[in-house]
């Protein structure tokens, strides 16, 4: 989907491929909840045949996403799974990727469990470490495959330099934006060339649907990734596409409010006493803030937290009552989580302990609630914990 001039973020989150219905027009992008479209004659449509190919609720939203990254073309997907997985669909076995060592657990799982049985080849290095992942690249490496931040230790990589690593040694560049979205973080302009999102979190904001996104440049990449898409079929629903186009809608407010919200979470938890360390790229404690202050224009929702045990952290957990504990982050409401048994329980635990997930870590996907409630939900959990 070929993406249109650029203005203001908030305006393009409205507007960017929402024109107003030409048959009614109403302002909100229709659900077209169809499966097929009917033909003028053989040969003869309006620029749709079928649903999975294509859906114009679909299309307004690839449209809108491919605009707000600064991209050319826009894929959505059921999932943020189904938008990786369709992305190593492009290589073949014998392929190797190089891939940052500490992944979002789903994705070391298609990985490791899924994707290495096609015979693709898969090496994890401290992509904060250029040299690192440099030594990584092999002759048959394809792509590079980065989060910035990290789930959930909030590691940053430098993407221009990591970029221009990949660009050198003619391999692609994919970066994962889901922890900061486009309003924060726009890889393509430091030298990304594939970005990719789990839409059900940040994009859509308010943890009533799944789906996921892949967005590019390349026109030859994209038309592969297009007839993949299509070939294979895990397409974003109409109906799921409409709500992650109404969440975005007011993304750039509401990323505003996280950044807002997230900043005095975690200046507070640094100070609390039964606190170890807290993990978050906007507090000058954090060893990549500089880095972060560079190719972020914010710092997000997203922080973790060390209390020093497994047993420290199920009693905050247990004790939280406005912190909602469940999986998934990005909505407006703060949920919290322990990555060791829940988004992370695949990664082995002798690499968990590696790559700084420990039992006791507690991750916080902070919410847009009024910020005084929050801080005085995790004070009285936390002060449940006996040393």
């Amino acid at each position: 989907m070929a993406r249109k001039g650029r203005m203001g973020f908030s305006t393009d989150a409205i507007h960017a491929g929402q024109e107003p219905d030409p048959a009614t027009g109403a302002i909100i992008v229709p659900i077209y909840q169809t499966s097929t479209f009917v033909q003028e004659e053989l040969g003869k449509h309006k620029g749709y045949e079928y649903a999975r190919t294509a859906n114009p609720t679909r299309t307004a939203l690839e449209r809108n996403l491919a605009t707000l990254e600064g991209g050319r073309f826009g894929y959505a997907f059921a999932s943020g799974m189904a938008a990786i997985n369709a992305l190593l669909t492009l290589f073949k076995a014998g392929d190797h990727i190089v891939a940052g060592h500490n992944l979002y657990g789903g994705t070391f799982r298609l990985f490791e469990r899924v994707l290495r049985d096609f015979g693709l080849e898969f090496s994890y290095a401290n992509t904060c470490q250029t040299e690192e992942a440099e030594r990584a690249i092999r002759p048959n490496t394809r792509m590079l495959f980065i989060e910035t931040p990290t789930n959930p230790v909030m590691e940053i990589t430098d993407i221009a330099a990591t970029a221009r690593l990949a660009h050198d040694r003619k391999v692609l560049l994919a970066v994962d934006n889901t922890f900061m979205s486009p309003y924060f973080q726009r890889p393509l302009e430091f030298g990304a060339d594939v970005i990719v999102h789990s839409t059900t979190k940040y994009l859509n904001g308010h943890s009533d649907g799944v789906g996921g996104a892949v967005i590019l440049n390349d026109p030859e990449l994209a038309e592969r990734l297009k007839f993949l898409q299509n070939a294979a079929g895990a397409i974003l629903g109409p109906f799921d596409s409409w709500l992650v186009l109404r969440g975005v809608k007011t993304l750039a407010v509401r990323m505003q409010k996280h950044n807002e919200n997230g900043m005095t979470v975690a200046k507070h938890l640094a100070g609390h006493p039964k606190v170890k360390k807290v993990s978050y790229p906007g507090l000058p404690s954090h060893p990549q803030y500089e880095l972060a202050r560079k190719q972020m224009s914010g710092f997000g929702g997203m922080l973790a937290f060390e209390t020093g045990s497994l047993e420290n952290a199920k009693t905050v957990l247990k004790s939280v009552r406005l912190c909602a504990l469940a999986e998934s982050l990005g909505g407006v409401e703060t949920l919290i989580s322990h990555p060791a048994t829940m988004t992370h329980a695949s990664v082995p635990p002798e690499e968990r302990q590696r790559i700084g997930i420990t039992d006791g870590l507690v991750r916080i996907s902070v919410g847009i609630e009024d910020v005084e409630d929050l801080i005085a939900d995790l004070d009285q959990a936390l002060a449940k914990i006996s040393a």
